[in-house]
């Protein structure tokens, strides 16, 4: 299974994994609006495949199913909080 990603210049880390290059159609339109003027990566094979911060299968399976996979960066670390929680421990 091929599949072109695109990178949002509004938010970043954030990226788009769509069946096939330039055809948005399954992509619904506010998500468009959110994500801005998509900028092309590439085109990859997930056959076989790791990503860094997706799950292929479940990649995989959006493209299937609903036509796109919307990919965000992880959630940021509150380090006071896990410093709080760290020495209540102790």
């Amino acid at each position: 299974m091929l599949c072109s990603i695109y990178k949002s210049l509004k938010k970043d880390n954030t990226y788009l994994y769509i069946n096939k290059k330039d055809d948005f159609a399954d992509v619904p339109a506010q998500l468009m609006s959110t994500f801005g003027k998509p900028q092309f990566v590439m085109v990859i094979k997930l056959e076989g495949r790791t990503l860094a911060l997706a799950d292929v299968e479940k990649v995989k399976e959006a493209l299937r199913t609903v036509g796109f996979y919307l990919q965000v960066p992880p959630p940021v670390t509150n380090l006071l909080d896990q410093y709080k929680a760290d020495k209540a421990a102790k």
